[in-house]
């Protein structure tokens, strides 16, 4: 049943947000006329395109989890074919999303995306779209079930973000790519079953951090019974998107509409990994320097040996290989999501449990004595400040995220050097561009020295080339074994070879 409040967003989510566009010229009655203005912080220009708030956010996360529960738990599919009797969802107890999340919280991540419909259609909350959800089992434990409201509650609970996976494509509606007699797709799918179920998702919290859109775009199904192979060609026009999007935003002005939604990217893989060079523009592993839009990208991968879901007998992967897995994610670039299914109780397992514990543990001791703070810094080239900052290279290492080591413009080339009276054994040097202002670095060098003096580059065949959001490099070049063969260093220097525009640094971390 639609509550007042789930109605009020409905109708909220049928306005479109506008944009006020910014203006540079003045016109008058002869012509444009180029005004200069005034920038008293000496502020360097943005390298267009850059993110918008919200982008900022969602890439601040960094880390979350993906729980894969649902029909697929109890049938043994990866994906139903929506003609699965509601009965089969039969969970041994409530499904406890407070258990999924601390587990996920142990291994340091900040969040996590609950799937609450997947291709087969069934609904983990009591939905007024379809009958095929939680409400309809005869399972006494499936009728107390509601992920969403449980899943937000404990995120909060827990101080996590949280969002939702909602499968576009629905193998069971009997509206999903219908025809008319003209051979034209209906609206009704759209609007009366897929724009309602992300309506009633929002009203389970506003400060959702990402709602995951699949962009798988049809094949066989039940479809109400009917059966056939039905597909779209566009899921764009399709869905909606652009609608959606701007209403949903409306409801959660913090949210990231993933995948379909286009406002963050698949990184091109399901196994953990983004290209050294990576881009937060474009598509794919390795995005696109030239791409015209802010299209950063999302890694996910399983952490255990078998399918998304559940399945009885998997294994679970080493700490060390998804650490690596870590490195090849949020230490090129891109977030990463790992999958931790729950099992037919509704909980984690206790395999899974301990590995997240394990994990937490290793990037605790790993990444988290930064001796950059320790360490003296210098720039070979400084940006003169404004009138109340200044781009010193001290900025990248006093914990502020607003503040940044720059140079002047025109100067793409530039080095920090941070040294300690005492050699430090090293393993790790992370580096943090200040992508308000866009993505710049195209090319870097590290380099560490015993004495002081005579300095040797690291980092062993890695590409050297992309930072953005963040960039961490193990000093001994293999991110499989990378904590083996520390490094003893008096001073490491970091060089930007080249930019697009004078390089900026907000952060820089050596471990």
């Amino acid at each position: 049943m639609i509550t007042k409040k789930t109605r009020a967003l409905l109708c909220a989510m049928l306005g479109l947000m506008a944009v006020s566009p910014t203006t540079v010229n003045a016109q008058d009655d002869f012509g444009l006329v180029e005004q200069t203005l005034p920038n008293p912080e000496n502020t360097p220009l943005p390298v267009f395109p850059v993110p918008s708030e919200r982008q900022l956010k969602w890439n601040e996360t960094e880390f979350y989890a993906f729980f894969h529960y649902g029909m697929n738990t109890y049938t043994g599919e990866e994906w139903g074919l929506g003609s699965e009797s509601e009965n089969q969802f039969a969970p041994t107890a409530v499904p406890d999303p407070l258990q999924w999340l601390t587990a996920a919280k142990s291994a340091g991540m900040q969040g996590g995306i609950a799937v609450i419909k997947h291709h087969d259609g069934f609904c983990l909350w009591p939905t007024s779209t379809t009958k095929h959800n939680v409400t309809s089992s005869s399972n006494a434990n499936a009728k107390e079930t509601n992920v969403p409201r449980d899943f937000a509650a404990a995120a909060k609970k827990l101080g996590m973000k949280y969002g939702f996976y909602i499968s576009p494509w629905d193998r069971n509606s009997p509206y999903w790519a219908e025809k008319d007699d003209d051979g034209n797709y209906t609206s009704t799918y759209t609007n009366d079953v897929f724009f309602k179920q992300c309506a009633e998702a929002a009203t389970y919290g506003d400060d959702q951090f990402e709602m995951w859109f699949d962009g798988a775009r049809g094949g066989s199904g039940h479809y109400g019974g009917k059966g056939g192979k039905r597909d779209i060609p566009n899921a764009t026009t399709y869905y909606d998107i652009p609608n959606l999007r701007d209403s949903i935003h409306k409801v959660c002005p913090n949210i990231i509409l993933w995948g379909e939604g286009g406002e963050a990217r698949w990184i091109g893989n399901e196994a953990g990994w983004a290209g050294e060079t990576n881009w937060a523009m474009g598509s794919g592993e390795y995005g696109d320097e030239n791409g015209w839009q802010w299209h950063p990208g999302e890694s996910d991968a399983k952490a255990t040996t078998k399918g998304w879901f559940w399945h009885e007998g998997e294994g679970i992967y080493s700490a060390e290989r998804l650490f690596q897995m870590y490195l090849e994610t949020v230490g090129r670039n891109a977030t990463f999501i790992l999958n931790i299914p729950p099992d037919k109780t509704g909980k984690l397992p206790a395999q899974t449990v301990n590995r997240m514990k394990e994990l937490g543990q290793m990037i605790t001791n790993r990444l988290g004595n930064d001796l950059a703070k320790n360490a003296q810094v210098e720039a070979s080239a400084t940006r003169q400040g404004g009138a109340t900052v200044s781009y010193e290279a001290g900025n990248v290492t006093d914990g502020d995220k607003n503040t940044y080591w720059a140079t002047d413009d025109g100067t793409t080339s530039a080095s920090l050097t941070f040294t300690w009276d005492t050699p430090q054994t090293l393993h790790y040097v992370s580096m943090m561009e200040f992508i308000r202002l866009g993505q710049r670095v195209k090319s870097f060098t590290i380099e560490t020295s015993e004495d002081g003096t005579t300095f040797t580059r690291r980092g062993g065949n890695i590409k050297t080339t992309t930072i953005g959001y963040k960039r961490i490099v193990p000093l001994n070049g293999n991110t499989a074994s990378s904590y083996d063969a520390g490094v003893k260093a008096k001073a490491v220097r970091i060089t930007i070879n080249d930019a697009k525009a004078c390089p900026l640094l907000h952060t820089v971390s050596i471990y």
